[in-house]
């Protein structure tokens, strides 16, 4: 049911099979000839069912940067798909992804109506029946407290919060709930060496935007994010007069993610006036609101003259500047909800500057106009969508090359049937979970 008035698809749905026929066919086309998805794609309970086992319960989803638990005894409280986490730095420096649900009575250690999203804390203690863990995640004497326990038939030794793997990938914070998937870091050289000059482990987190129960599947923001071709439209006012979306060069798109260049226009308005090198400085705009903080240090000519946009399928996109890299999150709610989520990180040393509060308050209502732009798109393609008979496919501009390719990594990852798709009935509740 799509929500804020949308209309909802009438008659029965596509059978499954059917749709993933379709995403076969439309993955094997060239580029030249390449369709977007079907409507049902974006609609249809037993595909987003089917997307939730096969590609968010079985691939690299991020969840942070490493500035959030930084610090031996720092933690970060996360939701995957409804699954509660914890990110943990112990006492020796390891970072672990655990789950938050005590292994007596399934409560979550770290409840959000009494304990902030991140902080410090020597152990995680139950607040129901302070039942504690050690923040290390191993097997053998995780449990550090278990009161009034003693007179039954208990095995300690045996009592731990489950582990989700764990990986961190140029900063930031990736985790995955299958043990046997292969390791991130290895398939991603390419992308490592876009990323590489914005020294992104460095940086720290300004602030993190969240929009909850946004009404579109999650897919139709996570397309709209992974092109610039919609700047001459949805951003005309704001994004093209600065990165203009005809000159966007897009560079790698292959394997699992995907990233493009754009030029600065000509003396685009706030962006930064130094050479590659100079000292940082900040830079008013037109109203005297700084627009450029802390320059990030180290940056060659080219990641100085433009914005470069890296993705990481199924869901991450980053946009990079000289002083930010913005990291962004979709995460499905439903098979036409999504909860939107944009982290923005700044070189270490950018709190220091004098307007650093202004600059970070510029830069949010600036992220949250864009958004707003976005947003008004997304829900009109989704409105479109849900219109019946389901419309068949556009074909793809040359900026569009990164959906062409979302298509194959999505064919890889769902059109397998060795393992039977999940009822949509049965997983319709998990389905409506929030995430974070």
């Amino acid at each position: 049911m799509l929500r804020d008035g949308l209309p909802s698809p009438v008659g029965p749905p596509d059978p499954l099979d059917s749709l993933l026929d379709e995403l076969a066919r439309v993955s094997t086309l060239p580029l030249e000839r390449g369709e977007t998805l079907p409507a049902r794609a974006y609609t249809s309970d037993s595909f987003h069912a089917w997307e939730r086992e096969r590609v968010f319960r079985g691939d690299w989803l991020c969840v942070g940067h490493v500035s959030q638990v930084a610090r031996p005894g720092d933690y970060l409280r996360t939701d995957v798909l409804g699954e509660p986490l914890v990110i943990t730095r112990d006492e020796s420096g390891g970072l672990h992804a655990l789950s938050r649900v005590c292994r007596h009575r399934f409560m979550d250690v770290l409840p959000p109506e009494t304990t902030p999203e991140q902080g410090t804390l020597k152990r995680l203690t139950c607040p129901y029946h302070t039942w504690t863990y050690r923040l290390n995640g191993e097997y053998a004497g995780q449990l550090a407290g278990a009161p009034l326990m003693n007179e039954v038939d208990f095995d300690r030794a045996a009592c731990r919060l489950p582990r989700h793997r764990l990986e961190v990938w140029n900063g930031l914070l990736m985790v995955n709930a299958d043990p046997g998937a292969p390791a991130l870091g290895p398939r991603l050289t390419r992308l490592d060496a876009v990323l590489a000059p914005y020294r992104i482990a460095d940086l720290v987190v300004a602030y993190t935007a969240r929009w909850e129960n946004v009404p579109a599947n999650w897919k139709v923001a996570f397309e709209n994010g992974s092109e610039n071709y919609h700047h001459m439209g949805t951003h005309a006012a704001t994004l093209e007069p600065v990165v203009p979306g005809k000159d966007t060069v897009v560079e790698e798109c292959d394997g699992r993610g995907f990233s493009m260049f754009t030029p600065f226009a000509d003396e685009p308005p706030g962006e930064p006036t130094a050479e590659p090198g100079a000292e940082p400085t900040v830079e008013p705009g037109a109203d005297g609101e700084p627009r450029v903080g802390t320059l990030i240090p180290g940056l060659g000519a080219r990641q100085s003259s433009g914005m470069t946009v890296a993705g990481l399928f199924p869901n991450l996109v980053l946009a990079l500047v000289p002083d930010s890299v913005t990291f962004l999150r979709w995460i499905p709610t439903g098979p036409a909800t999504h909860d939107a989520l944009a982290t923005v990180l700044v070189p270490a040393d950018a709190a220091d500057q004098p307007d650093y509060a202004a600059y970070v308050a510029a830069s949010r209502r600036q992220l949250e106009l864009i958004q707003e732009e976005d947003l008004v798109a997304i829900r009109g393609v989704q409105r479109g969508l849900a219109a019946e008979p389901g419309p068949s496919g556009g074909r793809f501009s040359h900026l569009e090359r990164p959906l062409w390719q979302f298509q194959r990594y999505l064919a890889d990852r769902l059109v397998d049937r060795s393992a039977a798709p999940p009822q949509a009935g049965a997983t319709a509740a998990a389905g409506q979970r929030g995430n974070q």
